[in-house]
């Protein structure tokens, strides 16, 4: 009895240690499962936070190829407009900087002479025993016509006299284009001083800011046939219509 007694204590205990066995071995088993399932789930994870920068790096080429081949879109798309920003300034402030520069030089006053106008002497009907100078602009500023012409028959010593008496409240300024007129009184009273002459030219000197001398380019001009004058004629001022000069 005591025999079997211990044979079945033995047997027991060894079954007791194979279950011991397969519990560690199953524990084990599901250690190493949960092991490798713990090791996949981070590989998952590290794949999500990898994938954004994917489009990136796909970019690169893309825009590479959009560009000249020396740079980045950006960095080759941003130096044109630059270049356009600075040409466009340059171009605007070189327009108007000298548009204005030149708009005022252009537009400053200059003294009119033979070199920038056209002088013409013409008859008229009325009144009597006159000519008419017909003074026209044809340069590209104004100019002032100062005073009155200062004349001189052929070769005459003096400058035919000038009738103070003409003259208007401002100089005469011709824009381009624009004309100013004189009247020539060739006689005076019949019987005042030396028979009348006859002339075939007739010099025309232009007054500069100062009335004394003559300024600029002088003209001479053809008369009218059968022009006959003596000491006792006149000229006129420049005037800005040609009635206010036939009025003398």
């Amino acid at each position: 009895m005591r025999r079997n007694s211990i044979r079945t204590t033995v047997l027991a205990a060894t079954a007791l240690l194979a279950a011991l066995s397969l519990t560690a071995c199953g524990s084990e088993v599901a250690g190493s499962e949960s092991a490798k399932a713990g090791a996949a789930a981070p590989a998952a994870h590290t794949a999500v936070e990898q994938s954004p920068p994917a489009p990136t790096a796909t970019a690169a080429p893309k825009e590479k190829t959009t560009g000249t081949g020396t740079g980045s879109t950006p960095k080759n798309t941003a130096a044109p407009a630059k270049n356009d920003a600075k040409n466009d300034a340059k171009n605007t402030t070189g327009s108007s900087s000298t548009d204005r520069a030149g708009d005022t030089a252009d537009r400053t006053p200059v003294t009119c002479h033979g070199g920038n106008t056209r002088t013409s002497v013409s008859t008229v009907s009325r009144p009597l025993n006159h000519l008419l100078l017909t003074l026209t602009n044809t340069g590209d500023r104004p100019c002032y016509a100062y005073y009155a012409p200062k004349l001189r028959f052929d070769d005459a010593q003096a400058v035919f006299p000038i009738l103070d008496d003409s003259q208007p409240q401002a100089v005469v300024t011709l824009d381009p284009g624009q004309s100013a007129y004189a009247a020539i009184g060739l006689t005076g009273e019949p019987g005042n001083g030396p028979a009348p002459r006859k002339a075939t030219h007739l010099q025309v000197n232009f007054s500069g800011r100062n009335s004394e001398g003559s300024s600029g380019t002088p003209v001479n001009l053809t008369l009218p046939s059968n022009t006959y004058w003596d000491d006792n004629g006149f000229v006129t001022y420049w005037q800005t219509e040609m009635a206010d000069a036939l009025t003398y």
